[in-house]
């Protein structure tokens, strides 16, 4: 387990979306929970979006996974890259888990890179708020401040900005966390074969976010009503889009946002989709309740990397799960927010719920789908 040493309530009203910020130490002893070799066996399997970034007589190259072998990139300046790697490797989780004080559905993934000396994607820009963690090695990050940043491609895969003044010019080593708010221009590059761990917080554009509610619209067969103008007159101007039918184009627009339940329920829905692809698989054969409570005795529940699970309400009455709404019991609020609010829910907790049946059978349905799961029994498998 990961100590993080940082004052959350210092920490966001000063520095969160505001300035980067530098944590000397933020995990105490730190050891890593991968190893480069393992990275390197993820970034061979087609299920997880991996890819390498290189700078060869200075021009940058950008290879995308699944990889068989890493031979021809040589010893020096090159970098891969795997994301979401929470969702596939058990033991990184660990190094979430502190991070989770902070809403649920702001949290991204985990992406893990492994550099050589003089390895990096070049300087760049991010949309969202990321905490970069140093494992082995070390790295030299540079930070500027926001502002018109040109950006470029020197490759097809590659968006980079123009050099900057840093603000923070600063060397990691293993336990050091860099925290990067959105808009602000960094770069970082390996001085010896380093580890880091990326910690990203998303944030859906406008852009995303209509897009998605047309789409529910369109699922849902949603939104049929028509414009409909039964004063309508003869005008001299039949070319103008007048004031008051520009209006009403809006309104009947804004009406589909003003039914509040339906729009907290599609919003729910889609942050709890998951952004990248998930180790999801139902359990076979399927556990039988009494089974299940057998398990719980002797083991920890944990919820699947990557399992985005949300709710709305303080008493929720539907859980949010990979973009699926489950309806909750009568009894089951409880449940539902342990569920939610904590990856690795107290056993004795999840044992006395499983005690009243409607609730063990509930629960039963939600472990059977695979997205809960005993990871004593995943390491035997």
């Amino acid at each position: 387990m990961y100590q993080l040493n940082l004052n959350w309530q210092e920490f966001l009203p000063q520095y969160w979306q505001k300035r980067p910020l530098v944590i000397r130490g933020a995990f105490d002893d730190f050891s890593d929970p991968i190893s480069p070799e393992e990275l390197a066996g993820l970034a061979m399997e087609p299920e997880l979006d991996s890819r390498i970034v290189a700078r060869q007589a200075d021009k940058w190259q950008v290879a995308h996974g699944p990889f068989e072998s890493f031979d021809a990139w040589g010893d020096t300046d090159w970098s891969l890259l795997v994301q979401a790697v929470d969702h596939w490797f058990e033991p990184v989780n660990a190094l979430v888990a502190p991070f989770r004080g902070l809403p649920n559905w702001r949290l991204d993934d985990l992406m893990i890179s492994y550099s050589l000396p003089g390895g990096g994607v070049g300087p760049h820009l991010d949309q969202y708020d990321v905490f970069i963690i140093q494992g082995m090695g070390r790295r030299r990050w540079r930070v500027g401040e926001p502002g018109q940043h040109r950006q470029h491609t020197p490759h097809p895969d590659l968006l980079q900005v123009d050099a900057f003044e840093p603000i923070i010019d600063v060397e990691l080593m293993p336990g050091d966390m860099l925290y990067i708010p959105p808009g602000f221009p960094h770069d970082g590059y390996a001085l010896e074969p380093a580890l880091n761990y990326s910690v990203g917080f998303r944030a859906p554009s406008g852009r995303e976010l209509l897009s998605s509610f047309a789409d529910h619209l369109l699922d849902k067969e949603l939104g049929g009503r028509r414009y409909s103008d039964p004063t309508l007159q003869t005008r001299p101007h039949p070319g103008q889009i007048q004031q008051d039918e520009r209006e009403g184009l809006r309104q009947l627009m804004l009406a589909q946002l003003a039914d509040e339940q339906g729009f907290h329920h599609w919003l729910a829905g889609f942050l709890s989709q998951a952004r990248h692809e998930l180790d999801e698989q139902a359990v076979e054969p399927p556990f039988t309740v009494a089974e299940l409570r057998e398990a719980l005795a002797e083991q920890a529940l944990c919820r699947q990397g990557g399992v985005r699970c949300l709710y709305l309400d303080e008493t929720p009455q539907q859980l949010f799960i990979l973009g699926e709404e489950i309806e909750v019991p009568a009894a089951g609020a409880a449940l539902a927010r342990l569920l939610a609010d904590d990856p690795a829910p107290a056993q004795a907790a999840l044992l006395a719920a499983c005690a009243q049946p409607e609730l063990g059978e509930w629960l039963l349905q939600l472990v059977n789908r695979g997205w809960w799961y005993f990871p004593s029994q995943d390491e035997e498998e």
